[in-house]
């Protein structure tokens, strides 16, 4: 959703880069989610505080977002179908994730390391290459330039781009080999990283880094 407000231009405050001492960092997240005031309390980060709204979930941000600072289609048919495909993106993630933590998130990934290995070897043979063909094959069908959906940008693109970037922070050999051969996300890609707002916000720092506490982790024990 950073990708989304950079591109769009829009002013906000990320909480979690903010310093404790401004008000910002883990304890203000812990205070939104705590808050007994709240009527409709986000379950978990991502959220988005908008005026007086607090929405959650990347998807839902992405829509409200996507509508608002013109990054999703006009019509309604067309919204529905960027969000859609955001969703499946959705899962795909939740499935990144789950070759580091095929136990779930509760035990570190040193208590499951035997059961990463077989998770991850089964998404790199599998599971990725059906992800990135479907994807694929939605640009071709779309059939206008590097996008997925219109001949416009929208905010799903912004996404592909970013879980492309993980997946080549998590497995570059795997995601290289497996962009040589989908040309068309790899053209996305580098379209949406060549733009202005979304370049000078990767130069700016501000940009936070991948790493291993996040959903996207290299382990080379894990291959790819």
């Amino acid at each position: 959703m950073r990708l989304a407000l950079e591109e769009a231009g829009a002013p906000y405050v990320d909480i979690a880069l903010l310093p404790e001492k401004e008000g910002g960092g883990a304890p203000a997240i812990v205070r939104y989610l705590q808050d007994k005031g709240a009527k409709r309390p986000p379950f978990a980060p991502p959220f988005l505080k908008a005026g007086r709204q607090v929405i959650g979930q990347t998807a839902n941000i992405l829509l409200y977002l996507g509508e608002r600072h013109g990054l999703a289609p006009r019509d309604a048919a067309g919204r529905a179908w960027v969000n859609q495909l955001q969703l499946t993106l959705v899962d795909f993630v939740a499935e990144i994730h789950d070759t580091h933590h095929p136990l779930g998130p509760s035990l570190y990934y040193e208590e499951q390391k035997a059961e990463a290995k077989k998770r991850t070897t089964a998404f790199l043979a599998s599971r990725l290459p059906k992800f990135l063909d479907y994807f694929e094959r939605v640009i071709e069908r779309n059939g206008a330039g590097p996008w997925m959906v219109g001949r416009r940008l929208t905010y799903v693109d912004l996404s592909m781009a970013q879980v492309l970037a993980g997946l080549e922070y998590a497995f570059p050999s795997a995601t290289r080999a497996a962009l040589r051969k989908r040309p068309r996300l790899a053209r996305l890609h580098d379209a949406v990283f060549a733009r202005p707002r979304i370049r000078r916000y990767v130069a700016s720092g501000r940009r936070l880094a991948f790493n291993n506490d996040d959903v996207f982790r290299r382990y080379p024990e894990l291959g790819g």
